[in-house]
């Protein structure tokens, strides 16, 4: 647990299909980070390509000077020790079972997202 004890899941649904919102809550999250907030992502639907490696840096279509790059975003959220939890019912849809995955990574059934909900306030993007 986190230093004030807030504890947050980003959900997170898109990817190439509006990488402006993808930018935006992970700049959210980072910024939750610098407060001691606990901060962890559960991936879904579009949103699990996100953890295909090398898969952020080809989301290049940002708005210019709007948020920084995904890539980097999550490089940061990483390093700040955040996970990424990807929704196994997407796993096979989305080609995860044949590709690297980034790091700090796990597959996880939605009955865990679940469990994440009873202690932790949700932020779905």
């Amino acid at each position: 647990m986190e230093a004030n004890g807030r504890q947050f899941v980003f959900i997170i649904t898109h990817s190439y299909d509006d990488p402006d919102k993808v930018a935006g809550a992970m700049q959210l999250a980072t910024n939750m980070k610098a407060f001691d907030m606990g901060v962890d992502f559960f991936l879904m639907d579009k949103g699990v390509l996100l953890a295909k490696k090398g898969f952020a840096g080809t989301l290049t279509w940002q708005k210019k000077d709007e948020f920084s790059p995904v890539a980097d975003l999550m490089k940061t959220l990483s390093d700040f020790g955040c996970n990424f939890y990807i929704c196994a019912s997407c796993v096979n849809h989305y080609g995860l079972d044949k590709a690297g995955r980034i790091e700090n990574s796990e597959i996880k059934p939605g009955s865990f997202l679940a469990e994440m909900l009873q202690e932790r306030q949700a932020l779905t993007f």
